[in-house]
């Protein structure tokens, strides 16, 4: 199972915080804290898999992929291979350069709801439930066509509003 999805910056600062169990927010902190620790001072030429956070349990293992600027991090239990979870990596940020075209640290902030969902259509309560590209993005694309609507409405709403005063 998958326990936790995080992405951070080279500086350790967030940029998506994902956690499948319920954990207090001091202790989410403490283990960004931990793991930014652990993989900031690893060399590229050493593996992607860790074992163990402290915080985390003793069977969790720590698997991530630096790209760029980022560390793409996912917090497993023994249960998770290693390779299909750097394969899992792979997707999610091939999935968030679809939607962004090249995406960016500047895309995380700004966007992180639309990574977010992106997110939740590749894991779901801690476990994979798609890895195939196509129907990622086109699952996006069709939620995102569902919100589209809605916003353009509440534009309008404001807009005839302003008309009347």
């Amino acid at each position: 199972m998958i326990k936790s999805v995080l992405i951070f910056n080279q500086l350790g600062k967030p940029r998506l915080i994902k956690f499948y169990e319920q954990i207090g927010t001091t202790l989410q902190q403490e283990i960004l804290r931990e793991i930014h620790a652990l993989v900031a001072k690893r060399p590229d030429t050493q593996c992607n898999f860790l074992e163990g956070c402290h915080s985390m349990g003793t069977d969790s293992r720590i698997i991530y992929r630096h790209y760029a600027t980022l560390y793409f991090v996912f917090v497993v239990d023994s249960s998770e291979s290693e390779l299909g979870i750097l394969d899992l990596i792979q997707v999610f940020v091939e999935a968030l350069d679809r939607m962004f075209e090249n995406v960016c640290e500047l895309d995380l902030i700004f966007h992180f709801d639309e990574i977010h969902y992106i997110l939740m259509e590749v894991v779901e309560a801690g476990m994979v439930i798609e890895t195939n590209l196509t129907e990622i993005s086109r699952a996006v694309n069709e939620g995102k066509q569902l919100i589209k609507p809605a916003s353009e409405h509440s534009r309008l709403g404001i807009g005839a509003l302003r008309g009347f005063v």
